[in-house]
């Protein structure tokens, strides 16, 4: 299990690639990818770090796609609802989603510095967590496990 964020790697590939993925799987369950809720995703995938709402908004007003707060909020959430993307708790702040698509329990390590997100999954069936619920016939139906930290970037500029 890698946590995925923090390692270089080809960027511009990536945000493709996940772009392609999401426009693929609305064309496949006829949900609209407008042109605002591509962007918002885009936007999540070039910075590569959590945003909050309002920091998006401020992007695409300026991009002239919207100024009010719900064109944000609804691309959001349909971003999440879909898998597209995450809602980071600590920060009150979204991320892309790094395994667009696929069922998983997601982790995140949030640099509290630079706030870079890098997201890893966390296994509920071989876990405490999991172990928990099963014995007490608990039925889990969200988990949200978040580490705060520093990035190797921000933890080696502080050495």
């Amino acid at each position: 299990m890698t946590a995925i964020g923090f390692e270089k790697h080809d960027h511009s590939h990536c945000i493709a690639d996940a772009l392609s993925a999401a426009e693929t799987r609305c064309k496949a369950q006829k949900l609209q990818f407008t042109p605002a809720r591509r962007r918002v995703l885009e936007i999540l995938l070039e910075r590569h770090r959590a945003m909050g709402a309002y920091e998006i908004l401020d992007i695409l007003a300026a991009e002239g796609l919207g100024s009010q707060p719900p064109v944000a909020y609804r691309a959001l959430d349909f971003l999440v609802k879909n898998g597209f993307a995450h809602r980071i708790e600590r920060l009150n702040a979204y991320a892309a989603c790094t395994h667009p698509g696929e069922q998983h329990v997601p982790a995140f390590l949030i640099c509290r510095s630079c706030k870079a997100v890098a997201e890893t999954e966390t296994g509920l069936d071989s876990g405490r967590l999991g172990a928990a619920a099963r014995d007490t016939g608990f039925v889990i139906e969200k988990v949200v496990v978040e580490a705060e930290g520093l990035c190797p970037g921000c933890a080696e500029a502080a050495a």
